[in-house]
């Protein structure tokens, strides 16, 4: 597969060309990014996959929410509708994508909206809301957000990658330049002072960037609808891990880890599943999921045990204070 995509490499060189060249024409201002009189806050990555995004807006809402009118807009990708739509707690996937889902379900004091087109998105939220969380919007530049977060994996870094079809960026590399906090997303524990200084030179970050490291963390507990339990509940069970996820190895590791014993079925990020598929899944007793997932799968707690394990960003090394402090003072400079 990697020579077949060397192959491609030509056409990567085109595709990289298009991106430069739009980048250029937003840049000099020939094509318009409207910017707004509220704050607009972007997550975003360079490449295609999972880059933590969802874990990350979920880190930002649990400490803005708190002194800001927060509005989430997503995309609300493989969802059946189209425009703008308003997230309720009784909305379906089908209507409004699982991501949206999850965030509402998790946070119901806050809105969440979605809609294809970021601006007008952000024209409905903007009477009723005081801050806008974009969710992977870094290549949205029809809006000119006032601070943007760019995502980049541990293991898959975009200065180690090339742009599409060859590799897996959206865009060249020099696009991490609009970026005002870069975050080393997915790390290990035990990343060495060495190792962090050597992902810093090759991100080489401006000298207005700050770079930050986290990792995922893992709830003690499993939960489903109405109900959790110690994540200890799965000791000397057999279950079924589902995954409909960008890439779900740091979650089989992690249970690998725990010595737990479990088969694994793994489908596409964002998976509609089929009717088939669900009762295929209807003949395992115990489940384990994702909470994205269980968003899709919520219906087979009816028929069978089914729980999803909850996760969570954790800035490391000390630097979360820092972090939220630099996301604050980005708010206040813009008043």
């Amino acid at each position: 597969m990697k020579s077949l995509r060397k192959l491609l490499f030509p056409f990567s060189i085109l595709y990289g060309g298009i991106t430069v060249g739009r980048n250029f024409l937003y840049n000099k201002g020939w094509l318009k990014s409207k910017a707004y009189n509220l704050p607009v806050i972007c997550v975003g990555n360079l490449s295609t996959g999972g880059t933590g995004k969802t874990p990350m807006i979920e880190l930002l809402v649990s400490f803005l929410k708190e002194n800001h009118k927060l509005a989430v807009l997503s995309r609300g990708y493989k969802r059946k509708t189209s425009g703008y739509r308003e997230v309720l707690l009784n909305s379906k996937v089908e209507e409004v994508g699982d991501e949206p889902l999850q965030f509402k379900k998790k946070f119901p004091e806050i809105t969440v909206a979605v809609c294809e087109d970021r601006q007008t998105g952000i024209e409905k939220l903007q009477p009723t809301s005081e801050l806008v969380l974009l969710d992977d919007a870094f290549q949205h530049r029809k809006v000119k957000a006032s601070f943007n977060i760019l995502l980049t994996p541990y293991d898959s870094l975009y200065a180690d990658d090339c742009v599409l079809p060859a590799g897996n960026l959206r865009e060249p590399r020099i696009g991490a330049k609009r970026a005002h906090v870069i975050v080393v997303t997915k790390c290990p524990n035990n990343i060495s002072p060495s190792n962090i200084e050597n992902i810093k030179r090759k991100l080489n970050p401006t000298s207005k960037q700050e770079v930050y490291f986290s990792k995922i963390g893992y709830g003690s507990e499993i939960k489903a609808a109405n109900q959790s339990k110690p994540i200890e509940y799965l000791n000397d069970k057999k279950f079924l891990l589902v995954t409909g996820i960008a890439n779900p190895k740091p979650l089989i590791s992690y249970l690998k880890k725990r010595g737990l014993t479990f088969e694994e079925k793994s489908f596409p990020d964002h998976h509609n599943f089929t009717t088939s598929e669900i009762e295929s899944l209807k003949t395992h007793k115990l489940i384990l999921t994702t909470e994205k997932d269980f968003m899709r799968l919520a219906s087979l707690k009816d028929v069978t045990e089914i729980y999803y394990l909850p996760i969570q960003t954790v800035i490391m090394n000390g630097e979360e204070a820092n972090f939220k402090s630099r996301i604050n003072k980005s708010l206040r400079e813009f008043h």
